[in-house]
């Protein structure tokens, strides 16, 4: 049985950090493709960043610079580190694993598991 758990999310001010951690289980990591989205209140889903499975990595041009995604195929966690966040950050974050063989990209329709969410808000 797949699952992907986020974790990390929560409150904090503009220009800080946080650390979101995506644990897998009922899948073997190293096979697939996995990308991060997020869902702002009245917005549509947007992809924000993805890695494929040797490591390269695709974000929106949003939070280039700001935002890393990483892997630990050992640990079978997916990690967005986020940096001078923003309030227009502020939304919920999903953990997506992309079809095996697949080539992630920003767009949902190739993701064949998605996370339950965390809440990222941004605020003075």
């Amino acid at each position: 049985q797949v699952q992907l758990v986020e974790s990390g999310g929560g409150l904090v001010q503009p220009g800080g950090s946080l650390r979101l951690s995506c644990a897998a289980s009922g899948f073997t990591l190293d096979y697939y493709a996995i990308g991060w989205f997020r869902q702002a209140p009245g917005k549509e889903r947007e992809g924000v960043s993805c890695i494929s499975i040797i490591g390269t990595t695709y974000s929106v041009d949003s939070v280039k610079g700001r935002f890393t995604i990483s892997r630990d195929n050992a640990k079978k966690t997916v990690y967005l580190q986020m940096n001078s966040l923003k309030p227009e950050d502020t939304a919920i974050y999903y953990c997506a694993v992309f079809y095996r063989g697949v080539e992630p990209d920003l767009t949902s329709d190739y993701v064949a598991w998605w996370g339950q969410g965390t809440q990222v808000t941004v605020s003075s």
